[in-house]
């Protein structure tokens, strides 16, 4: 008598486990609830302490806040990788990537900040400061890619394009109009934008 031993079969039906928070049906409940508790918190501080914070303790609270928000954001790109948002491709992977690196640099600028050590007389605070608003510009970017794709359905495939504008419209504005107008758009902008975006990111199913 002959016996042979074979493996088990692999199971295609067993889903990876969901992070702490959230469930099968909506995995990606955490990702969004860190990106509007960044959004909030970020439009909280900036409604008491303004755009551009002055005293010591003002810039520690901005950065913060506005720290909590960038980690947000890569929760956001990791929701959008994991959903390929972008598309299958190469590119949309590079992308992604791209944009990861950006924020990542961006954080350590808020950090720098917070802790007092930037000192735009050196090149290289000048540079990483840079990717603040370069990797507000890339979502502003993936946002457009997102509606072009349509991977995203109903209103996650457009919201993203209105959130991630933050940056071209509230820069504009205070050209145009001034610091007080525009601090009301950009705390406006970020509790309708990424403020929402997170409520329907977490809502999604797949």
């Amino acid at each position: 008598m002959t016996i042979h031993h074979s493996p088990a079969p692999a199971r295609s039906d067993v889903a990876t486990p969901a992070p702490a928070g959230s469930s099968p049906r909506h995995p990606y409940a955490v990702h969004g609830r860190v990106l509007t508790a960044g959004a909030l918190a970020w439009a909280a501080t900036m409604a008491v302490v303004g755009i551009d914070p002055v005293g010591h303790a003002d810039e520690v609270a901005y950065s913060l806040s506005s720290g909590l928000f960038q980690v947000g954001l890569l929760f956001l790109l990791r929701t959008l990788w994991r959903t390929q948002a972008l598309g299958e491709g190469r590119l949309a992977r590079f992308v992604l990537r791209a944009e990861a690196v950006a924020v990542s640099l961006a954080i350590g600028s808020t950090a720098s900040d917070g802790l007092g050590l930037t000192d735009f007389d050196q090149v290289q605070y000048v540079v990483l400061d840079a990717f603040w608003p370069l990797s507000m510009l890339g979502m502003f970017l993936i946002g457009i890619r997102i509606a072009v794709a349509g991977r995203w359905t109903g209103a996650t495939r457009f919201w993203p394009m209105v959130a991630e504008s933050w940056a071209v419209v509230v820069i504009p504005t205070m050209g145009i109009f001034g610091d007080a107008v525009a601090h009301v758009v950009a705390v406006a902008h970020l509790v309708v934008g990424y403020g929402v975006l997170g409520v329907l990111v977490s809502r999604k199913t797949h």
